[in-house]
């Protein structure tokens, strides 16, 4: 009887190779932050972000600069860290900032291409189950990616390059209002399906009327202006 045909051995699985230690510290702090689960005003130090995250000061030193660079926390010497809170003054500038190029984008998206309409449907429907799973900052990251898209599809780099700048800023709001008025987020879906709505029937200014409301009843909400 013929022997059996060897097997042939497997080839030894390469280790998952981890981010720098410092590039850890810093994705657990600015997730922290974006999700508010490190609210503004709170002092973070560095003993407890090495604990949190099992790496040595050094790293966690690293990852404030970046991060006080980028805008989220302010560093005092031998205390800590403070995160910042979002300003007024931060509110009315990302606001402003959205307007101009989100109204500019929902005119420019029109006529929609299948691929648009097809991808936005796609963002609002998983904007709807996550909704429904209670899922606050992935409800914020998916509702950022559904304005990101359209912005994407006005064919202009380097206003899409700017409104990518403005990421961060707008997932803390974004979490922030859902936290304070959890009525928010089913009228976020329905806004966004009267944008999607108005961009499928070619509806430009329609579109960008849509924007201009829902962006503005954010600046209202994150200012406390509840009417």
């Amino acid at each position: 009887m013929p022997a059996a045909p060897a097997v042939p051995a497997k080839p030894p699985t390469a280790p998952v190779k981890r981010p720098p230690a410092a590039e850890r510290v810093y994705t657990h702090i600015k997730e922290a932050v974006l999700e508010r689960r490190y609210e503004g005003g709170t002092l973070l130090t560095e003993g407890d972000l090495a604990d949190a995250v099992g790496v040595s000061r050094t790293p966690v030193r690293e990852a404030l600069l970046r991060l006080e660079v980028e805008g989220l926390i302010k560093l005092y010497p031998k205390k800590g860290a403070l995160v910042l809170a979002v300003s007024a003054q931060e509110i009315k500038d990302v606001v402003e900032t959205r307007l101009l190029v989100e109204e500019f984008a929902a005119r420019r998206a029109v006529p929609a291409t299948p691929q648009l309409v097809a991808r936005l449907e796609r963002l609002l429907e998983e904007q709807r189950q996550l909704a429904e799973a209670g899922d606050l900052a992935a409800v914020a990251v998916k509702d950022r990616c559904f304005h990101a898209e359209i912005v994407k599809h006005a064919g202009n780099e380097i206003l899409s390059r700017l409104y990518d700048q403005l990421r961060d800023r707008q997932l803390r709001m974004g979490v922030a209002v859902m936290e304070a008025h959890p009525g928010r987020i089913e009228a976020n879906v329905t806004e966004h399906g009267e944008l999607l709505d108005a961009i499928r029937a070619g509806d430009a200014e329609g579109a960008a009327l849509v924007v201009r409301r829902h962006v503005g009843r954010v600046r209202e909400l994150v200012r406390g202006e509840d009417r």
